[in-house]
Protein backbone atom coordinates (compact mmCIF):
# COMPACT_ATOMS: atom_id res chain seq x y z
CA UNK A 1 0.00 0.00 0.00
CA UNK A 2 1.10 3.44 -0.61
CA UNK A 3 2.69 5.59 2.05
CA UNK A 4 0.59 8.36 3.27
CA UNK A 5 2.73 11.10 2.50
CA UNK A 6 1.41 11.71 -0.41
CA UNK A 7 4.66 13.51 -1.75
CA UNK A 8 8.42 11.59 -1.26
CA UNK A 9 10.89 13.63 1.44
CA UNK A 10 13.85 14.67 0.44
CA UNK A 11 15.06 13.24 3.39
CA UNK A 12 14.28 10.94 6.12
CA UNK A 13 16.61 11.69 9.72
CA UNK A 14 16.25 8.94 12.45
CA UNK A 15 17.64 10.13 16.01
CA UNK A 16 19.65 7.48 17.80
CA UNK A 17 18.72 7.59 21.29
CA UNK A 18 15.79 9.37 22.59
CA UNK A 19 13.73 7.58 25.36
CA UNK A 20 15.52 6.66 29.05
CA UNK A 21 14.44 3.61 28.76
CA UNK A 22 16.06 2.64 25.64
CA UNK A 23 19.12 4.66 26.55
CA UNK A 24 19.25 2.36 29.77
CA UNK A 25 19.11 -0.97 27.97
CA UNK A 26 21.98 0.69 25.83
CA UNK A 27 23.95 1.56 28.64
CA UNK A 28 24.68 4.94 27.93
CA UNK A 29 23.12 8.28 28.30
CA UNK A 30 23.87 10.92 25.14
CA UNK A 31 24.40 14.38 26.12
CA UNK A 32 23.01 15.19 22.97
CA UNK A 33 21.01 13.58 20.23
CA UNK A 34 22.94 11.98 17.14
CA UNK A 35 20.96 10.70 13.98
CA UNK A 36 21.38 8.77 10.88
CA UNK A 37 19.69 9.43 6.96
CA UNK A 38 17.44 6.75 5.31
CA UNK A 39 16.74 7.12 1.80
CA UNK A 40 13.04 8.32 0.81
CA UNK A 41 12.88 4.88 -1.24
CA UNK A 42 12.84 3.27 2.03
CA UNK A 43 9.04 4.36 2.78
CA UNK A 44 6.53 1.91 2.53
CA UNK A 45 3.09 2.16 3.83
CA UNK A 46 0.43 0.02 6.00
CA UNK A 47 -0.19 -3.74 4.52
CA UNK A 48 3.64 -3.56 3.36
CA UNK A 49 5.84 -6.50 4.22
CA UNK A 50 8.94 -6.31 5.81
CA UNK A 51 11.35 -8.60 3.60
CA UNK A 52 14.27 -9.99 5.37
CA UNK A 53 17.23 -10.08 3.00
CA UNK A 54 18.24 -13.47 1.57
CA UNK A 55 20.65 -15.29 4.29
CA UNK A 56 19.96 -12.75 7.15
CA UNK A 57 18.79 -13.83 10.37
CA UNK A 58 18.62 -10.50 12.78
CA UNK A 59 15.79 -8.38 11.59
CA UNK A 60 15.14 -5.66 13.19
CA UNK A 61 12.14 -3.57 14.08
CA UNK A 62 11.69 -0.34 16.23
CA UNK A 63 8.22 1.37 16.55
CA UNK A 64 8.46 4.88 16.77
CA UNK A 65 6.80 8.16 16.46
CA UNK A 66 7.75 9.97 12.95
CA UNK A 67 7.42 13.68 12.24
CA UNK A 68 6.15 15.53 9.18
CA UNK A 69 7.56 18.69 8.17
CA UNK A 70 4.84 21.12 6.94
CA UNK A 71 6.93 24.84 6.99
CA UNK A 72 10.47 24.98 6.14
CA UNK A 73 12.86 25.14 9.10
CA UNK A 74 16.33 26.77 8.73
CA UNK A 75 18.06 28.00 11.89
CA UNK A 76 14.97 27.69 14.25
CA UNK A 77 14.50 28.11 17.57
CA UNK A 78 13.68 25.05 19.99
CA UNK A 79 10.65 27.02 21.00
CA UNK A 80 9.57 27.39 17.45
CA UNK A 81 10.74 24.08 16.53
CA UNK A 82 6.82 22.40 17.09
CA UNK A 83 5.23 24.64 14.50
CA UNK A 84 7.25 23.21 11.75
CA UNK A 85 5.87 20.48 12.14
CA UNK A 86 2.32 19.49 10.30
CA UNK A 87 1.59 15.77 10.65
CA UNK A 88 2.24 12.91 13.19
CA UNK A 89 2.06 9.08 12.49
CA UNK A 90 3.41 5.76 13.51
CA UNK A 91 6.73 4.12 11.85
CA UNK A 92 8.75 1.22 12.22
CA UNK A 93 12.73 1.73 11.97
CA UNK A 94 13.30 -1.72 10.42
CA UNK A 95 16.88 -2.69 9.55
CA UNK A 96 18.83 -6.14 9.52
CA UNK A 97 21.66 -6.14 11.99
CA UNK A 98 23.36 -8.65 9.60
CA UNK A 99 24.84 -5.72 7.27
CA UNK A 100 25.58 -2.91 10.41
CA UNK A 101 29.24 -4.13 9.57
CA UNK A 102 28.96 -3.21 6.17
CA UNK A 103 28.51 0.86 6.64
CA UNK A 104 29.00 0.91 10.53
CA UNK A 105 28.13 4.83 11.01
CA UNK A 106 25.94 5.17 7.78
CA UNK A 107 23.53 2.28 8.23
CA UNK A 108 22.95 2.57 4.77
CA UNK A 109 22.53 -1.12 3.69
CA UNK A 110 21.56 -2.33 7.06
CA UNK A 111 18.74 0.44 7.51
CA UNK A 112 18.31 1.75 4.36
CA UNK A 113 16.90 -0.99 2.47
CA UNK A 114 13.91 -0.86 0.03
CA UNK A 115 10.38 -0.87 2.41
CA UNK A 116 12.56 -0.78 5.80
CA UNK A 117 10.89 2.80 6.95
CA UNK A 118 6.81 2.13 7.05
CA UNK A 119 4.61 4.95 8.09
CA UNK A 120 1.28 5.34 8.75
CA UNK A 121 -1.69 4.48 8.25
CA UNK A 122 -2.86 7.77 9.58
CA UNK A 123 -1.91 11.82 9.88
CA UNK A 124 -2.68 13.58 12.98
CA UNK A 125 -2.37 16.82 12.81
CA UNK A 126 0.15 17.82 14.78
CA UNK A 127 -1.36 21.85 15.74
CA UNK A 128 -4.37 19.09 17.67
CA UNK A 129 -1.67 17.66 20.20
CA UNK A 130 0.74 18.17 22.53
CA UNK A 131 4.37 16.59 21.75
CA UNK A 132 5.27 15.55 25.44
CA UNK A 133 1.67 13.54 25.79
CA UNK A 134 1.83 11.18 23.13
CA UNK A 135 2.13 7.37 23.78
CA UNK A 136 3.75 4.95 21.42
CA UNK A 137 3.24 1.16 21.17
CA UNK A 138 4.60 -1.90 19.27
CA UNK A 139 3.71 -5.15 19.21
CA UNK A 140 4.55 -8.68 17.08
CA UNK A 141 2.52 -11.28 17.00
CA UNK A 142 -0.49 -9.49 18.93
CA UNK A 143 1.65 -8.83 21.88
CA UNK A 144 2.71 -5.57 23.42
CA UNK A 145 6.62 -5.32 23.54
CA UNK A 146 6.89 -1.38 23.06
CA UNK A 147 5.09 0.99 25.32
CA UNK A 148 6.08 4.34 26.65
CA UNK A 149 5.01 7.83 26.46
CA UNK A 150 7.31 11.45 25.11
CA UNK A 151 6.71 13.11 28.86
CA UNK A 152 10.53 12.63 29.59
CA UNK A 153 11.94 12.26 26.05
CA UNK A 154 16.28 13.15 26.58
CA UNK A 155 15.46 15.87 23.56
CA UNK A 156 12.07 17.06 22.97
CA UNK A 157 10.80 17.44 19.06
CA UNK A 158 11.24 21.27 19.40
CA UNK A 159 14.79 20.82 20.26
CA UNK A 160 15.58 18.02 17.51
CA UNK A 161 13.92 20.29 14.97
CA UNK A 162 16.06 23.24 16.28
CA UNK A 163 19.36 21.62 16.51
CA UNK A 164 19.04 19.98 12.82
CA UNK A 165 18.32 23.04 11.44
CA UNK A 166 21.03 25.17 12.28
CA UNK A 167 23.33 23.07 9.76
CA UNK A 168 20.44 21.01 7.68
CA UNK A 169 17.37 22.58 6.30
CA UNK A 170 14.09 20.98 6.48
CA UNK A 171 11.92 21.11 3.89
CA UNK A 172 8.12 20.37 3.91
CA UNK A 173 7.50 16.79 3.88
CA UNK A 174 10.87 15.69 5.42
CA UNK A 175 10.24 12.98 7.86
CA UNK A 176 11.88 12.63 11.01
CA UNK A 177 12.09 9.08 13.40
CA UNK A 178 12.06 10.25 16.87
CA UNK A 179 13.85 7.46 18.33
CA UNK A 180 12.48 4.06 19.67
CA UNK A 181 11.65 2.82 23.93
CA UNK A 182 12.84 0.11 25.45
CA UNK A 183 12.08 -3.17 24.10
CA UNK A 184 12.84 -3.02 20.26
CA UNK A 185 14.54 -6.53 19.00
CA UNK A 186 14.48 -9.23 16.65
CA UNK A 187 11.30 -10.55 14.44
CA UNK A 188 11.35 -13.15 12.21
CA UNK A 189 9.43 -14.48 8.95
CA UNK A 190 5.51 -15.19 9.83
CA UNK A 191 5.56 -12.39 12.50
CA UNK A 192 3.48 -9.11 12.28
CA UNK A 193 4.89 -6.26 13.72
CA UNK A 194 2.27 -3.25 14.73
CA UNK A 195 3.25 0.39 15.87
CA UNK A 196 0.53 3.00 16.54
CA UNK A 197 0.82 6.45 17.88
CA UNK A 198 -2.29 7.88 20.18
CA UNK A 199 -2.76 10.56 22.94
CA UNK A 200 -2.59 9.37 26.00
CA UNK A 201 -6.48 8.95 26.76
CA UNK A 202 -6.19 7.13 23.33
CA UNK A 203 -8.81 9.04 21.89
CA UNK A 204 -7.00 10.21 19.28
CA UNK A 205 -5.02 7.62 17.26
CA UNK A 206 -2.53 6.87 14.12
CA UNK A 207 -4.22 3.31 13.68
CA UNK A 208 -1.97 0.69 13.86
CA UNK A 209 1.24 0.49 11.09
CA UNK A 210 0.74 -2.99 10.10
CA UNK A 211 3.56 -4.66 8.31
CA UNK A 212 3.80 -8.38 7.72
CA UNK A 213 7.71 -9.83 7.61
CA UNK A 214 8.57 -12.18 5.13
CA UNK A 215 11.55 -13.95 4.08
CA UNK A 216 13.02 -12.63 0.41
CA UNK A 217 12.64 -15.06 -2.71
CA UNK A 218 15.55 -14.55 -4.27
CA UNK A 219 19.33 -14.35 -3.20
CA UNK A 220 21.51 -11.51 -2.14
CA UNK A 221 24.07 -11.06 -4.68
CA UNK A 222 27.54 -11.61 -3.49
CA UNK A 223 29.43 -8.94 -5.16
CA UNK A 224 29.21 -6.95 -2.48
CA UNK A 225 29.47 -7.25 1.76
CA UNK A 226 27.25 -10.38 2.85
CA UNK A 227 25.43 -11.05 6.21
CA UNK A 228 27.91 -11.15 9.05
CA UNK A 229 26.90 -12.19 12.59
CA UNK A 230 28.65 -13.36 15.84
CA UNK A 231 27.18 -13.65 19.89
CA UNK A 232 27.72 -10.18 20.31
CA UNK A 233 25.91 -8.84 18.03
CA UNK A 234 23.05 -11.20 18.63
CA UNK A 235 23.13 -10.25 22.36
CA UNK A 236 22.56 -6.09 20.94
CA UNK A 237 19.91 -7.62 18.47
CA UNK A 238 17.87 -9.00 20.72
CA UNK A 239 18.41 -7.05 23.50
CA UNK A 240 18.09 -7.43 26.93
CA UNK A 241 13.91 -7.80 27.31
CA UNK A 242 13.46 -10.34 24.45
CA UNK A 243 16.31 -13.03 24.60
CA UNK A 244 16.83 -15.60 21.72
CA UNK A 245 16.39 -18.15 23.70
CA UNK A 246 15.12 -19.16 27.34
CA UNK A 247 17.84 -18.05 29.84
CA UNK A 248 17.68 -21.34 31.72
CA UNK A 249 18.03 -24.30 30.02
CA UNK A 250 15.36 -27.02 31.01
CA UNK A 251 18.21 -29.37 32.41
CA UNK A 252 19.22 -26.73 35.13
CA UNK A 253 16.00 -25.46 36.24
CA UNK A 254 14.87 -29.44 36.64
CA UNK A 255 18.37 -30.20 38.80
CA UNK A 256 17.65 -26.94 40.98
CA UNK A 257 14.35 -27.65 41.37
CA UNK A 258 15.62 -30.65 43.34
CA UNK A 259 18.22 -28.93 45.40
CA UNK A 260 17.40 -27.77 48.54
CA UNK A 261 18.00 -23.34 49.04
CA UNK A 262 20.28 -24.60 52.27
CA UNK A 263 22.26 -27.06 50.67
CA UNK A 264 23.03 -23.99 47.44
CA UNK A 265 24.01 -21.37 50.37
CA UNK A 266 26.40 -23.41 51.76
CA UNK A 267 28.05 -24.28 48.57
CA UNK A 268 28.00 -20.54 47.27
CA UNK A 269 29.20 -19.72 50.64
CA UNK A 270 32.39 -21.87 49.79
CA UNK A 271 33.00 -19.98 46.70
CA UNK A 272 32.99 -16.76 48.70
CA UNK A 273 29.92 -15.92 47.79
CA UNK A 274 28.88 -14.47 51.12
CA UNK A 275 25.53 -12.44 50.49
CA UNK A 276 23.09 -14.35 48.31
CA UNK A 277 20.36 -14.39 49.93
CA UNK A 278 17.11 -12.56 49.97
CA UNK A 279 16.52 -11.64 53.78
CA UNK A 280 13.15 -10.84 55.05
CA UNK A 281 10.85 -12.62 52.83
CA UNK A 282 8.46 -15.64 53.36
CA UNK A 283 6.59 -17.88 50.62
CA UNK A 284 3.14 -17.79 49.84
CA UNK A 285 2.64 -21.63 49.95
CA UNK A 286 6.01 -22.96 51.99
CA UNK A 287 5.45 -26.18 49.57
CA UNK A 288 6.12 -24.63 46.38
CA UNK A 289 9.52 -24.44 44.76
CA UNK A 290 10.40 -21.88 42.71
CA UNK A 291 12.98 -21.83 40.21
CA UNK A 292 13.62 -18.99 37.04
CA UNK A 293 15.81 -16.11 35.99
CA UNK A 294 15.14 -12.31 37.21
CA UNK A 295 13.41 -9.74 35.73
CA UNK A 296 13.58 -6.75 37.94
CA UNK A 297 11.44 -3.40 38.96
CA UNK A 298 12.48 -1.00 41.02
CA UNK A 299 10.11 1.24 43.30
CA UNK A 300 11.62 4.55 44.76
CA UNK A 301 10.41 6.85 47.76
CA UNK A 302 6.95 8.06 47.13
CA UNK A 303 7.12 11.72 46.00
CA UNK A 304 3.70 13.17 45.31
CA UNK A 305 4.75 14.98 41.77
CA UNK A 306 6.99 12.32 40.75
CA UNK A 307 4.22 9.80 41.23
CA UNK A 308 1.59 11.58 39.33
CA UNK A 309 3.89 11.37 36.59
CA UNK A 310 5.64 8.37 36.94
CA UNK A 311 2.71 6.26 38.65
CA UNK A 312 -0.15 6.17 36.23
CA UNK A 313 -1.55 4.81 33.01
CA UNK A 314 1.16 2.13 31.78
CA UNK A 315 3.65 2.73 34.60
CA UNK A 316 7.28 0.75 35.14
CA UNK A 317 5.63 -1.82 37.26
CA UNK A 318 2.84 -2.81 34.61
CA UNK A 319 5.40 -2.73 31.83
CA UNK A 320 7.18 -5.10 34.66
CA UNK A 321 4.67 -7.31 34.16
CA UNK A 322 3.85 -7.27 30.59
CA UNK A 323 7.82 -7.74 29.86
CA UNK A 324 7.58 -10.68 31.53
CA UNK A 325 8.86 -13.81 29.19
CA UNK A 326 8.13 -17.60 30.30
CA UNK A 327 10.16 -18.81 32.76
CA UNK A 328 11.17 -15.55 34.39
CA UNK A 329 10.58 -14.32 37.95
CA UNK A 330 9.36 -10.67 38.58
CA UNK A 331 11.59 -8.89 41.86
CA UNK A 332 11.26 -6.03 42.79
CA UNK A 333 12.82 -3.71 45.13
CA UNK A 334 10.64 -1.72 47.19
CA UNK A 335 13.76 -0.94 49.65
CA UNK A 336 12.38 -2.93 52.62
CA UNK A 337 9.32 -1.46 52.86
CA UNK A 338 6.20 -3.50 53.71
CA UNK A 339 3.63 -0.94 54.83
CA UNK A 340 2.57 -0.68 51.12
CA UNK A 341 1.77 -3.07 49.19
CA UNK A 342 4.04 -3.60 45.83
CA UNK A 343 1.32 -6.07 43.96
CA UNK A 344 -1.66 -7.32 44.20
CA UNK A 345 -4.06 -10.21 42.38
CA UNK A 346 -4.57 -8.94 38.85
CA UNK A 347 -0.96 -7.77 38.08
CA UNK A 348 0.36 -11.29 39.44
CA UNK A 349 -2.66 -12.79 37.60
CA UNK A 350 -1.13 -11.07 34.43
CA UNK A 351 2.38 -12.05 35.55
CA UNK A 352 0.64 -15.91 35.59
CA UNK A 353 -0.51 -15.70 32.05
CA UNK A 354 2.78 -14.57 30.92
CA UNK A 355 4.28 -17.18 32.21
CA UNK A 356 6.09 -16.24 34.50
CA UNK A 357 8.08 -18.53 36.86
CA UNK A 358 7.02 -16.33 40.72
CA UNK A 359 7.19 -13.14 42.22
CA UNK A 360 9.70 -11.73 44.80
CA UNK A 361 9.12 -8.38 46.69
CA UNK A 362 10.86 -7.36 49.50
CA UNK A 363 7.75 -5.12 49.97
CA UNK A 364 4.17 -5.94 50.69
CA UNK A 365 1.92 -8.33 48.96
CA UNK A 366 -1.57 -6.86 48.24
CA UNK A 367 -4.74 -9.42 48.35
CA UNK A 368 -2.40 -11.52 49.63
CA UNK A 369 -5.03 -14.73 50.04
CA UNK A 370 -6.09 -14.10 46.47
CA UNK A 371 -2.47 -14.62 45.55
CA UNK A 372 -1.83 -17.70 47.10
CA UNK A 373 -4.69 -19.05 45.73
CA UNK A 374 -3.32 -18.55 42.05
CA UNK A 375 -0.31 -21.62 42.91
CA UNK A 376 2.38 -18.57 42.18
CA UNK A 377 5.39 -19.23 43.85
CA UNK A 378 5.20 -15.60 45.47
CA UNK A 379 8.17 -14.48 48.75
CA UNK A 380 6.76 -11.46 50.33
CA UNK A 381 7.98 -9.26 53.38
CA UNK A 382 4.52 -8.44 54.90
CA UNK A 383 0.31 -8.30 54.13
CA UNK A 384 -0.66 -5.26 53.68
CA UNK A 385 -4.03 -3.48 52.25
CA UNK A 386 -2.91 -0.18 50.79
CA UNK A 387 -1.50 0.49 47.08
CA UNK A 388 2.10 1.38 46.32
CA UNK A 389 1.39 4.80 46.12
CA UNK A 390 1.10 5.23 49.94
CA UNK A 391 5.28 4.53 49.66
CA UNK A 392 6.30 3.95 46.20
CA UNK A 393 7.33 5.06 42.90
CA UNK A 394 7.42 2.57 39.90
CA UNK A 395 10.47 4.12 38.60
CA UNK A 396 12.25 1.29 35.80
CA UNK A 397 12.61 -2.39 34.96
CA UNK A 398 15.71 -4.12 33.52
CA UNK A 399 18.23 -2.63 36.03
CA UNK A 400 20.60 -4.53 38.86
CA UNK A 401 18.03 -3.59 41.76
CA UNK A 402 18.84 -4.30 45.75
CA UNK A 403 16.08 -6.76 47.23
CA UNK A 404 16.29 -7.97 50.75
CA UNK A 405 20.09 -6.55 50.98
CA UNK A 406 20.73 -8.77 48.21
CA UNK A 407 22.30 -6.92 44.55
CA UNK A 408 19.72 -9.17 41.97
CA UNK A 409 20.87 -8.17 38.04
CA UNK A 410 18.22 -9.21 35.25
CA UNK A 411 18.87 -12.84 34.18
CA UNK A 412 20.11 -13.95 37.77
CA UNK A 413 19.00 -17.37 38.89
CA UNK A 414 16.54 -17.45 41.72
CA UNK A 415 15.80 -20.62 43.54
CA UNK A 416 12.94 -20.60 46.47
CA UNK A 417 11.70 -22.72 49.10
CA UNK A 418 10.15 -22.96 52.23
CA UNK A 419 13.88 -21.59 53.68
CA UNK A 420 13.86 -18.61 51.73
CA UNK A 421 15.17 -17.55 48.22
CA UNK A 422 18.99 -17.67 46.75
CA UNK A 423 20.56 -15.74 44.33
CA UNK A 424 22.75 -18.20 41.87
CA UNK A 425 25.16 -16.29 39.21
CA UNK A 426 24.21 -17.82 36.18
CA UNK A 427 28.20 -18.98 35.37
CA UNK A 428 28.10 -20.74 38.92
CA UNK A 429 25.29 -23.06 37.91
CA UNK A 430 26.57 -25.96 36.75
CA UNK A 431 28.84 -26.30 38.92
CA UNK A 432 26.94 -25.54 41.71
CA UNK A 433 24.68 -28.16 41.05
CA UNK A 434 27.19 -30.83 40.88
CA UNK A 435 28.46 -30.30 44.32
CA UNK A 436 25.46 -29.55 45.85
CA UNK A 437 24.15 -32.78 44.45
CA UNK A 438 26.93 -34.42 45.75
CA UNK A 439 26.38 -32.67 49.26
CA UNK A 440 23.21 -33.99 49.34
CA UNK A 441 23.83 -37.49 49.05
CA UNK A 442 26.36 -37.22 51.58
CA UNK A 443 24.13 -35.59 54.03
CA UNK A 444 21.46 -38.23 53.21
CA UNK A 445 23.65 -41.12 53.89
CA UNK A 446 24.59 -39.41 57.35
CA UNK A 447 20.78 -38.75 58.40
CA UNK A 448 20.55 -42.71 58.00
CA UNK A 449 23.49 -43.49 59.89
CA UNK A 450 22.15 -40.82 62.46
CA UNK A 451 18.96 -42.03 62.66
CA UNK A 452 20.62 -45.88 63.14
CA UNK A 453 21.93 -44.35 66.09
CA UNK A 454 25.49 -43.45 65.06
CA UNK A 455 27.34 -40.75 67.32
CA UNK A 456 27.82 -37.47 64.90
CA UNK A 457 31.28 -37.19 65.75
CA UNK A 458 33.73 -37.86 62.17
CA UNK A 459 30.53 -38.80 60.46
CA UNK A 460 29.13 -35.11 60.33
CA UNK A 461 30.72 -33.69 58.24
CA UNK A 462 31.90 -37.20 56.58
CA UNK A 463 34.99 -37.73 57.83
CA UNK A 464 37.82 -40.53 56.65
CA UNK A 465 36.21 -43.37 58.89
CA UNK A 466 33.09 -42.95 57.08
CA UNK A 467 34.26 -42.50 53.51
CA UNK A 468 34.74 -46.18 52.38
CA UNK A 469 31.06 -46.96 53.70
CA UNK A 470 29.73 -44.06 52.14
CA UNK A 471 31.20 -44.82 48.51
CA UNK A 472 29.77 -48.16 49.00
CA UNK A 473 26.22 -46.94 50.17
CA UNK A 474 26.23 -44.25 47.12
CA UNK A 475 26.94 -47.01 44.40
CA UNK A 476 23.11 -48.69 45.49
CA UNK A 477 21.32 -45.01 45.05
CA UNK A 478 19.83 -44.43 41.71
Amino acid sequence: MPHPLGTQPSKIIAVHLNYPCRAKERGRIPKQPSYFLKPPSSLAGTGDALVRPADCELMSFEGEIALVIGRRAHRVSPEQGWSHVAWVTAANDAGAYDLRYADRGSNLRSKGADGFTPVGPRLLPAADLDPAALRLRTWVGGELVQDADTASLLFPFGDLIADLSRLVTLEPGDVILTGTPAGASVTSPGDTVEVEVSTLDGQTSSGRLTNPVVESDHPLEAWGAMPRVDAALRADAWGPAHPQQPALAPEIADALRGLATATLSSQLRKRGFQHMTIDGVRPTDPGAKLVGTAHTLRYLPLREDLFARYGNGMNAQKRAVEELRPGQVLVMDARRDPTSGTIGDILALRAQRRGAAGIVTDGGLRDSAAVADLNLPTYYAAEHPAVLGRRHVPWDTGVPIACGGALVQPGDILVGDADGVVIVPPDQAEQLIADSTEQELQERFIAEQVSAGEPIEGLYPLGPAWKTAYEQWRTTQS
